[in-house]
């Protein structure tokens, strides 16, 4: 898949998810075969790029593969202008979010809240992509409700306007996460433009990321929460779409490496403080397939060093293994 000047290896990408996709985790998701891994949420306002969690945010220090950045805002002037100011710090792609459904960025029209406002979406990708000599792509849901699907829409308004390619969240912002992502929109806005149309929402097995394609006829998948906890399913789904076998999740012994990998990353890009309390969430869903009760999350939260977190993490590896 082409986006813009870059050949994508393969169609699979890493999903921006706000507080996952940080520097570690898209560094973990491309080991593990992820073609393309975007950046959290950031936001257009100037007002708040001093504060540490956006320093953290435009960190591309050491970063390898495409540094794709995802910016938010509803003024097409401040996304321009964080456009410019993420491809000054080292961002390759910039990607336009029209898919977060989060109430604190919708109350600004920021987001998916952007769906209901077609004439204000062109003006800010007109102006974002006047802006930067990179890539710029968008992400987006198929309307803001049922009563308002207006995804094939909007696809063909941003595809106009210079959008290397676009991805679809098979749902509505009102849907949020809730049920089944739905593929007919998706199938409709890849029959209805020209670029690449990457499909998202509920891609969790290298089969289902198949079934997609087929039915969409998209070029590209985006997965995100299937990963989280298993990032080699961005292996495993590549390898299943280019010969249709099948690989083996890595031995426990080896997924205790990656996530101990993992966990090391995260003390030394936030601190010991700050990383410890972020290994957990992580930590919870690498353990969540031998750990139902949640007893071991529930000790590990406790936790409160890193030579301790990874001590209990081998140790909790061990028993699973004996």
């Amino acid at each position: 898949m082409q986006i813009g000047d870059f050949k994508l290896k393969h169609p699979v990408i890493c999903a921006p998810m706000a507080g996952v996709t940080d520097r570690p985790f898209r560094q973990m998701a491309r080991q593990w075969g992820a073609s393309l891994a975007v950046s959290e949420m950031l936001s257009a306002n100037p007002q708040v790029w001093a504060t540490d969690k956006s320093r953290q945010r435009m960190d591309h220090s050491g970063e390898s593969g495409i540094r794709a950045v995802q910016i938010a805002g509803s003024e097409p002037e401040l996304m321009a202008n964080a456009a410019q100011h993420n491809v000054a710090n080292g961002a390759q792609l910039i990607d336009i979010n029209l898919g977060c459904p989060a109430k604190k960025v919708n109350k600004k029209l920021a987001g998916s809240a952007l769906m209901k406002e077609p004439e204000l979406v062109e003006q800010i990708v007109a102006a974002v992509v006047d802006a930067v000599d990179v890539p710029v792509t968008l992400k987006m849901r198929t309307g803001w409700d049922q009563q308002q699907k207006n995804g094939v829409d909007i696809a063909k308004r941003v595809a106009r306007l210079g959008i290397q390619a676009l991805t679809v969240h098979g749902r509505t912002r009102s849907c949020a996460y809730r049920g089944e992502a739905e593929y007919d929109t998706i199938k409709a806005i890849k029959q209805a433009i020209d670029i690449p149309v990457i499909a998202n929402g509920d891609i969790d097995s290298p089969q289902k990321a198949k079934q997609v394609m087929a039915y969409t006829n998209a070029d590209g998948v985006m997965i995100g929460r299937g990963a989280q906890g298993r990032p080699w399913l961005f292996q495993q789904v590549a390898h299943y779409l280019a010969t249709g076998e099948e690989l083996a999740a890595p031995p426990v012994m080896e997924q205790l490496q990656v996530l101990q990998n993992h966990v090391r990353a995260l003390h030394d890009f936030y601190g010991p403080i700050k990383g410890m309390r972020i290994a957990r969430k992580h930590v919870g869903w690498f353990t969540e397939p031998f750990d139902q009760q949640r007893q071991f999350r529930a000790t590990f939260n406790a936790i409160e060093s890193e030579p301790e977190q990874l001590e209990a993490l081998r140790f909790f590896y061990l028993s699973i293994c004996n």
